[in-house]
C-alpha cells in the first residue's frame, strides 16, 4: 500500500488586476471575486472593502476551523453563524498618521445548534484558538479579540 504524505506548507498565488484607484479584481484557484470600495469613497461599490474583506476571512475561517475541530471531536454541528463587531481606527488608512493596530478590538458572536455535550464544546473553543491561522495572524498584530459562544441545543 502506498502512503501519500500530505505537504504542510504551500505556496498561495493571488493575482490582484486594479483597473481603478478602489477596485481591484482578484483571481485565485479558478475563483474571481472583487474587493472595492463604496460609492462614498469614489468606489463602484462592487464587493467589500478591503478592510471589511479582512474580518470576512476571519468569519470563514472560523467557520472552516470549528467544523473541523467539532469533526475531529466526535460533534456534529447542526447549524452556525457568525457575526463580527471590529473597532476599526480608520487614521492610517486616511494617511492621518501611522496606526500599529488599526482593529483594536473584533468581537465575534458564534451560534452553533449541537447535541454535543458542554466539556466536547469547550475542547471545540480551545482548539479553534489553537488552530485558526487568520485569527492568529490578527491576534498576533496585537488585536483583541473577544469570542462569544451562543450555544443551543436541540
Amino acid at each position: 500500500m502506498v502512503t501519500v504524505k500530505e505537504k504542510t506548507t504551500v505556496t498561495q498565488r493571488i493575482r490582484g488586476n486594479c483597473p481603478t484607484h478602489s477596485r481591484t479584481e482578484i483571481s485565485v484557484r479558478d475563483v474571481k471575486t472583487v474587493v472595492d470600495e463604496p460609492k462614498e469613497r469614489e468606489g463602484t461599490n462592487m464587493g467589500p472593502t478591503p478592510t471589511e474583506t479582512m474580518v470576512a476571512a476571519l468569519i470563514a475561517c472560523t467557520n472552516v476551523i470549528t467544523h473541523k475541530c467539532a469533526k475531529k471531536h466526535g460533534v456534529e454541528l447542526k447549524a452556525m453563524t457568525v457575526d463580527a463587531e471590529s473597532t476599526f481606527d480608520r487614521r492610517g488608512a486616511q494617511l492621518l498618521e501611522e496606526i500599529e493596530v488599526p482593529f483594536p478590538k473584533i468581537r465575534l458572536v458564534i451560534n452553533v445548534t449541537t447535541e454535543a455535550r458542554e466539556a466536547d464544546v469547550e475542547k471545540i473553543k480551545a482548539d479553534l484558538h489553537r488552530f485558526c491561522p487568520v485569527s492568529k495572524v490578527i491576534r498576533n498584530s496585537g488585536t483583541q479579540v473577544e469570542e462569544v459562544w451562543n450555544v443551543t441545543r436541540p
